[in-house]
């Protein structure tokens, strides 16, 4: 997992509510566990028309936002079903960052686990920030040392963060990798264990 430290990118505004995983990325794009090229499937049903053409009023298919690393939207992002592979699919797409006033739980935990960071703000600050992103300079700075997002009018506004969660994606560190570096006191136990009950080997 990358480390994520300090970003500065386009965003991107997707201005609805309640945006659920079967929405992010659609259940016909689940039969693979590969976490590369699912890009293809994020928003499907929004950036698509009918005859499978791209729709050029969504926003990801705009220009100004083909390169956008984070995404700005509204309240519950995230909710539905627990598919990791809503996540997935974000980061495919090269958005490493969502700010929305609320997530859906599993969503959210699922962000932490895959290196993308969930940036919980008011409503009213979101709102403020998803008209800029609509505007002519898109561009915002998040640095997650300091839990900062600077929005293009130069206002900094500051988010919480659990400070192992913090630290985790400073690390680049994910489940597994938080358990490596346990690996020497797994290691002993592991041994004692099969001397003190061998029959357990």
């Amino acid at each position: 997992m990358k480390p994520f430290t300090t970003l500065t990118g386009t965003a991107a505004p997707l201005p609805i509510a309640n945006v659920d995983t079967d929405m992010i990325i659609p259940k016909q794009f689940l039969k693979t566990v590969s976490r590369e090229g699912l890009a293809k499937g994020l928003f499907f049903e929004l950036k698509t028309k009918a005859d499978g053409s791209p729709d050029p009023d969504f926003v990801l298919n705009r220009p100004a936002y083909a390169t956008a690393s984070i995404l700005i939207a509204k309240e519950n992002f995230g909710c539905g079903s627990s598919r990791e592979h809503a996540p997935w699919a974000l980061l495919d797409q090269g958005l490493t960052c969502v700010i929305a006033p609320s997530f859906a739980d599993i969503f959210y935990n699922n962000c932490f686990k895959n290196g993308l960071l969930p940036v919980v703000l008011p409503r009213e600050v979101v709102e403020q920030l998803m008209e800029q992103a609509g505007g002519p300079n898109h561009m915002f700075s998040i640095d997650l040392a300091a839990q900062t997002v600077t929005a293009p009018d130069g206002n900094v506004h500051r988010f919480d963060i659990d400070e192992g969660r913090k630290a985790s994606l400073l690390a680049g560190l994910d489940e597994i990798g938080e358990s490596l570096m346990h690996a020497g006191d797994i290691t002993s136990f592991e041994q004692h264990r099969r001397l003190s009950h061998p029959w357990l080997a």
